[in-house]
């Protein structure tokens, strides 16, 4: 492991993982005694998308990896899927900390943290998952490309795409329903960190195959039914009332996740009011009920 410190609440190192190092960030005191958390960003995001909760928890180490084929770890070569995930944030866990954490997880984050708990559980305290974690409500027999198309639609395009500027990909976000209303300091550092390449050829840094391989699992993926049956610790899942669009339509639809709930014992539900899928954790508003549901899940022992 190799670490580059930027300034005092916000640092940075390479984790040795299959084929390389896992970029991360970390955030908080330096103690290896404070209060930590692991969060496990989403499909086609980066640690970046956790910045409102570090500052809505200054008294807890954060540890936040890029995943494997995202930002600055998207040379790491495939497979990809939830168990790779697990073994990489296992890894990041081992690197930083000799204690079970609390692991938060959003979007497809929370299902690599459901598997991170089934396949290592020493390593894992309690979960709280943000708007995601259950299987995808999709109809049976979709491909895995309708699946795509149908969950993230023009999340996915963007792969795809090209920018001549980095103040073009910024207004390529401010336009973005998501955003247009919510657009702070922390959204743009998340943007401008999005991007790789030089100008007039910036691409955006997920890897197509990484964010189809790892969709594909969302909703039939072996190891997250095996997770979800085995499920030991206590979690809590987070709902977004709005999609990914802003949409009224959300990731799940009202009684759904209750409904799993009723299967799962050890599984709660809340509805975060007035967020949609991406500013649950990146606005104000929603990462401070998600900060809320971390120092809970701290304070239970």
């Amino acid at each position: 492991m190799t670490r580059e410190a930027s300034n005092a609440t916000y640092r940075t190192a390479e984790v040795e993982v299959r084929g390389g190092t896992l970029h991360t960030a970390l955030w908080g005191p330096e103690d290896p005694d404070a209060p930590t958390i692991l969060a496990v960003h989403g499909v086609t995001a980066s640690h970046k998308a956790w910045q409102h909760l570090a500052e809505a928890l200054p008294d807890v180490r954060i540890i936040a990896p890029d995943l494997r084929g995202r930002g600055r770890s998207n040379g790491l070569p495939a497979p990809y899927g939830m168990p790779t995930h697990a073994q990489d944030l296992a890894a990041v866990l081992a690197a930083f900390t000799t204690e079970p954490v609390v692991v938060v997880g959003h979007s497809m984050g929370a299902f690599a943290a459901l598997v991170l708990a089934n396949l290592f559980p020493e390593r894992v305290r309690s979960l709280v998952l943000v708007d995601g974690g259950l299987p995808l409500q999709v109809p049976a027999g979709i491909s895995d490309e309708d699946v795509v198309a149908a969950v993230l639609g023009p999340a996915a395009e963007r792969l795809n795409s090209t920018f001549p500027s980095r103040e073009v990909y910024r207004q390529f976000w401010r336009q973005h329903p998501a955003f247009s209303s919510d657009w702070t300091p922390f959204v743009e550092a998340y943007v401008d960190y999005d991007l790789t390449g030089q100008e007039p050829e910036l691409r955006p840094a997920t890897k197509y195959q990484a964010m189809a391989e790892d969709t594909a699992e969302l909703h039939r993926g072996a190891s997250l039914l095996k997770a979800l049956d085995e499920l030991a610790v206590d979690a809590q899942v987070l709902r977004a009332p709005r999609g990914l669009l802003n949409e009224p339509a959300a990731l799940y639809a009202p009684g759904y996740l209750e409904a799993w709930a009723l299967k799962l014992p050890s599984l709660r539900v809340r509805e975060v009011p007035d967020v949609n899928h991406y500013t649950i954790v990146m606005g104000e508003a929603g990462a401070g009920a998600v900060a809320e549901s971390v120092q809970e899940a701290l304070a239970i022992r």
